[in-house]
């Protein structure tokens, strides 16, 4: 059996008990190979043209050049660094998402948790070992959201149903639902049109989930869905629902 190369990994956190945290959870996770620690974004920038690292366990609430400003400098590297965002803050998912990271992570990490994150970036990286990140897509094909004390990916091709509540959108996947804190004209921009739809004001559905339209003889329509929900299709987006069926 091949072993396993180990993935070079950059430390960056301007927290020295955060750092000293991470350096022990990541000799626990095997497959690790702590080449250095950066404990601000321009440090990091430095360190990371000189030790070309692999992968990057990168804070985000940092003085001067925060996380997200670190990983959208990297962009332009041929080989940029794989990037796992360790951070106290949930609020900056949708900002991580745009910049290609591979996992988010709440603190405090556990090493399970990790040693998952770093399963990702293994899976990412295939087995060439390649770091050069893959060309995002036009439309979002998974979300980053709150779930317990963690931050799961939900991929969009799961979600069955979109439903605003106030300043959240919950996401609707088989039995279970997640909350996102987003708008949902914001997450329509980032749906694909061909596979989803909007019904409502407060109403986005997968259109591969939608079984048929009903009429009730007084003007209102309706989109039935595959699990018996029936859901109100607005005036203003009603003759958009319609060429669904060619009407």
């Amino acid at each position: 059996m091949t072993e396993t190369k180990p993935l070079r990994t950059l430390l960056v956190d301007d927290e020295p008990l955060a750092v000293e945290r991470l350096q022990i959870l990541c000799a626990r996770v095997p497959g690790l190979q702590l080449v250095g620690t950066a404990t601000d974004g321009q440090a990091a920038l430095r360190m990371v043209e000189a030790l070309q690292p692999e992968l990057l366990l990168l804070d985000i609430a940092m003085p001067g050049l925060d996380g997200i400003g670190v990983a959208r400098a990297l962009e332009t590297l041929a080989q940029r660094p794989a990037i796992i965002f360790v951070t106290a803050f949930d609020q900056f998912a949708v900002a991580a998402f745009d910049v290609a990271a591979v996992d988010y992570l709440l603190k405090p990490v556990s090493p399970e948790r990790l040693e998952r994150a770093v399963t990702r970036v293994r899976a990412q990286l295939g087995s060439g070992g390649s770091s050069a990140p893959v060309p995002a897509s036009k439309w979002s094909t998974e979300f980053w959201v709150p779930h317990r004390a963690e931050i799961i990916r939900v991929p969009a091709a799961d979600i069955d149903l979109i439903e605003a509540e106030r300043d959240y959108m919950r996401l609707h996947v088989g039995p279970r639902s997640y909350l996102l804190h987003q708008t949902i004209t914001e997450l329509e921009r980032r749906l694909d049109p061909a596979a989803f739809i909007r019904l409502h004001r407060s109403t986005i559905a997968r259109r591969d989930r939608i079984v048929g339209l009903k009429h009730d003889g007084c003007g209102a329509w309706t989109a039935e869905m595959g699990d018996g929900r029936s859901l109100r299709i607005g005036r203003t987006y009603l003759a958009n629902a319609r060429t669904m069926v060619g009407r």
